[in-house]
């Protein structure tokens, strides 16, 4: 197993830029032009862990050509067919 030193966590206004890039996106962006087109310039290491973290937590897919979609609904109706839901 490889572990990996990180040298900068993501703090959370970071985190926050690049989930606005990425719902505010007109097309899917892979992780390079999703990289390149953020607001302020953030260490490619950094950018990796908050793409990891968005992924683990089902905000984001990666499509099979690599591409970066948001998949997370944060709506008035998704909230209410949560709350409405049946527990398994």
């Amino acid at each position: 197993m490889v572990t990996e030193t990180v040298l900068h966590y993501p703090r959370l206004d970071t985190v926050l830029m690049v989930e606005d890039a990425i719902k505010n996106a007109k097309d899917y962006p892979s992780r390079m032009e999703l990289w390149k087109s953020l607001p302020k310039q953030v260490q490619y290491q950094t950018f990796k862990i908050i793409l990891d973290y968005l992924e683990k937590s089902n905000k984001i897919i990666f499509t099979k050509d690599k591409k970066i979609m948001w998949i997370f609904a944060d709506t008035p109706k998704a909230r209410k067919l949560i709350e409405e839901s049946v527990p398994v």
